[in-house]
């Protein structure tokens, strides 16, 4: 009798981590601390990008939002992560952040809350399933302004570098194609 508890108990788990297994599940945290997730973002173009304000590539946050304001009628979004993981390059509070983004930059395009991506026990989540082993990309995050290119479809096209301009030509032939 205390087997059906226990496979109950097994197969809910089971779900619950396919369940998680997408990209638009993953529990995320807005900017502004809000409880969020990708879903709202399902069936667009996604250019995700580890980001930090006392970077030799903070400059790449112009190219972004250039990129971001050509391409977002045609469908792509361009998420930004901080990340204090190398450096100690983003050590500003969440509105910091988005204070310095927006003024220094004139940054619009979504921006979450401070997460650690290199692997490790307090990795997050989505750097894990962009990371991971089972991601057509695998492998740590070699330092800020990495890019991952998501389909329509949520799934990984591409990874490219901090030394990959946004506006630079392999960029931007992957996200045109993606956007076809």
């Amino acid at each position: 009798m205390k087997t059906w508890p226990t496979l109950l108990l097994c197969m809910l788990m089971s779900a619950s981590l396919s369940h998680a297994a997408s990209l638009y599940d993953i529990p995320l945290k807005d900017i502004d601390g809000k409880e969020t997730s990708l879903k709202p973002y399902a069936g667009k173009v996604l250019l995700i990008v580890n980001v930090a304000s006392r970077c030799g590539y903070t400059r790449q946050y112009k190219p972004l939002e250039a990129t971001y304001r050509k391409y977002k009628d045609r469908g792509l979004v361009v998420l930004g992560f901080p990340s204090n993981d190398f450096g100690g390059q983003e050590p500003g509070t969440p509105a910091e952040i988005k204070q310095f983004c927006s003024t220094k930059f004139d940054v619009t395009f979504p921006m979450f809350d401070k997460i650690q991506v290199k692997p490790g026990p307090a990795q997050h989540p989505l750097y894990a399933w962009l990371t991971g082993k089972t991601s057509p990309f695998p492998g740590p995050i070699k330092w800020n302004f990495n890019k991952f290119l998501i389909g329509r479809d949520g799934k990984i096209l591409a990874r490219f570098e901090s030394g990959d301009e946004p506006d630079g030509e392999k960029v931007t032939q992957a996200i045109e194609a993606a956007l076809k």
